[in-house]
Formats: structure tokens, sequence, C-alpha cells
């Protein structure tokens, strides 16, 4: 199979960039002859897939994205890939990987009429309606069913077109054996004292992550002891500030993109995730797998796993920063061990690891079906 995928801009601490690079690794392994189109490349380039960079210059994002689109339409035509798969919306494409949330109900219930005029309101709706109107063949890897019933009911896509796909966290994030050992290790290279509070916020894109919850509870909190330490790619200039306004900043550290997260999930005592907004949440499923409890929004789609299996808490909307504090609190209060076992039975039984296999299985299915 020759395959297109197609991702606007790839950096290595991304969900979704890791979800793309791990599919497109797996349809590699299989024999299939996979091409990347981006627009930016960081990071080493994977050996086995091929990478092609096309522009999207402009004054504004919507521009940018529009200078993109008509350069992938170019660079396809004629090109005669088997299938071609979007982990941006962009017309033309075979299959969309859905991890974006409804920019319809985003722009219906949540902006006004003259947000909606706007350039990049105007793209980003056409770009989705290319995917989900019922006119559309574009076939859907659904990731979250909260979403894609946000979907149909913005487009009425047909329930036929969505894939649901199972979660596809690494491997490497269960909890290992030696998990003591380890812990123990990552804390005092971190200088974490073994009767400190390690709080973890893991992810790029701050804002939507709820950081500045996160902060706010910090302060609220007044555990002298807890240090919060900021995982992901993103500019922490504003939040900076928020720490030093909250007299927090001795507590705070912001250690930007990492590639030792397992190491990290291990050394936490709580994984803090109050998402605004959060279409799936991988990072819940790797604390959870790795003996680390969670507490988040119910924003989150993974959200329910937290609660089915009492691995920490879910925060109800409305949110409420007084219910959030107390509810880190409580799961504090059961101590590392009492998570890390409960982390380690989930692993075992949990179909929480074969993403990226399954999409690739169903690409394989729908060629042969052809």
């Amino acid at each position: 199979m020759k395959l297109a995928l197609v991702l606007y801009k790839y950096f290595p601490f991304g969900g979704l960039q890791r979800d793309m690079l791990d599919i497109a690794q797996v349809a590699a392994q299989r024999g299939h002859q996979v091409t990347v189109f981006c627009s930016a490349w960081q990071g080493a380039r994977p050996a086995g897939i091929d990478l092609h960079r096309i522009p999207g210059r402009g004054l504004s994002n919507a521009g940018r994205m529009q200078c993109f689109a008509r350069h992938l339409a170019k660079a396809l035509k004629g090109a005669k890939f088997d299938r071609v798969v979007g982990f941006n919306k962009w017309p033309g494409l075979d299959y969309y990987y859905a991890a974006d949330s409804c920019f319809a109900e985003k722009a219906w219930r949540q902006r006004g009429m003259i947000y909606r005029m706007t350039a990049r309101a105007r793209c980003y709706l056409a770009f989705e309606q290319a995917i989900f109107s019922p006119a559309s063949a574009t076939r859907i890897f659904q990731l979250s069913a909260i979403e894609r019933d946000k979907y149909i009911e913005f487009y009425q896509t047909p329930k036929a077109r969505f894939l649901a796909l199972p979660p596809g966290i690494p491997a490497d994030r269960r909890i290992p054996q030696d998990w003591r050992r380890v812990r123990e290790r990552t804390r005092q290279a971190l200088g974490v004292g073994p009767e400190q509070t390690l709080l973890l916020a893991i992810g790029s894109g701050f804002r939507t992550k709820g950081l500045d919850r996160s902060l706010a509870a910090l302060r609220d909190l007044n555990m002298p002891q807890a240090r919060l330490l900021v995982v992901g790619q993103d500019n922490p200039r504003p939040f900076i500030q928020m720490v030093r306004r909250y007299g927090v900043a001795e507590q705070v550290e912001f250690l930007g993109g990492r590639s030792d997260i397992p190491e990290l999930l291990l050394a936490g005592d709580v994984l803090l995730h109050p998402a605004y907004r959060e279409n799936t949440g991988n990072v819940l499923l790797e604390a959870m797998v790795a003996g680390l409890p969670v507490v988040c929004s119910d924003a989150c789609g993974y959200a329910h796993y937290v609660a089915e299996e009492n691995m920490g808490h879910v925060v109800a909307s409305p949110f409420e920063a007084s219910a959030y504090s107390q509810a880190i609190r409580s799961v504090l209060a059961k101590g590392h061990e009492h998570w890390r076992e409960k982390g380690a039975a989930f692993a075992a039984r949990a179909d929480v690891f074969s993403r990226a296999s399954v999409a690739v299985d169903m690409l394989e299915a729908g060629l042969a079906a052809n």
C-alpha cells in the first residue's frame, strides 16, 4: 500500500504528532510505502519513512492553512497514493484521524456571529465541512464517542463512516517491577526530597490543558512541601507571571518538552489535568498504567477510564476550583503504594496500547475491500 499521511507540523512532544508517527512506523514495518506531508518537522527523521515538506505561508494561521491545503492538493495530484490520511482537517482526504474537537460546536455554541464571519472561522468551518458533510466520502478514525456525536449533530455525518479506534499509549508507560528504584533515582535527579509531594502537569498547550487551574490550586492548597513540574512545549511566559502573582514561584518549574515521561510518571505523586477541552487525553492513561493517580476535568474524553477504574478523581462541570483542590488532597491522602498496585492491575487487563496497529489493520482492510 502506498500511504500518504498529512500533518501540518511535527514536533516530538505533541500527542497528535506521536500518534501519527506510531501509525507511520507500524505501516512501514508491515512493508507499506509511507510518505509524510508536513510544513515543518522538528527532531530526527524516522527511518523507512519519506518526508515531503510543502509550504504553509501567510500572514495568519488561516492563511497559512489555506496555502498548505493548496500545495497539498498539487502534491497529491497524480501521485497515485492508495490512501491519504489526514491528522488535521483538509479537503480531499480518504481518512481523517479525528483527534481535534468539533470546531462547529465551538463556533456556534461558544462564539457569536461576528466570530463566525472571521476569515479564521470560515476557513476552519469549510475544512471541517469537507470531511464531515454527508456528501463527503472521507472515513473518520473515531477517538471519542462524545466528539463523534457532536460531528453528527452539526453535519449529519452518517454514523457508518466513523471507525472507532482503541487507545494507543506507548507500552513503556507500564509500571516496571523496579519502579521504586526508578522513582527514587528520578526524584533525586529532579531535586525532589522524599518528604516532598510532586505534582505533574504534562501536555503541550498549557492554556487548553488547564494549567492556570492547577497553578491556582497550588496556591489554594497551601502545601509548602509540594512542587509542580510542568512538562510540555508551549510559551511559559504568561504562566510564569501567574506563578509570581500567586506567590508559588519557588514551587513551580517549567521543564519544556521531555523524552523521559515514563520516569517522570513514576517519580510523581499525582497527575493534574483539568483541561478546558481534550478530545481524548492519552496522558491520563499513561499515568494510570504507571500507577500514578489522576485528577482531571470531565472535559477529557478519557476521563471515564479514571472514574471507572477509581484511579483518581474526575471534577464535574461546571468546574469549581474548590472541588479541584479537595480532589487533589483526597487523592494524595492514599499514598503512592496504593496507586501503583491499582495501576499495575489496570495495565494488565486493559486494551489501551493497540491503536496504531488497529488503524493500519483498517486501512489494509479498506483497501482489500475495494
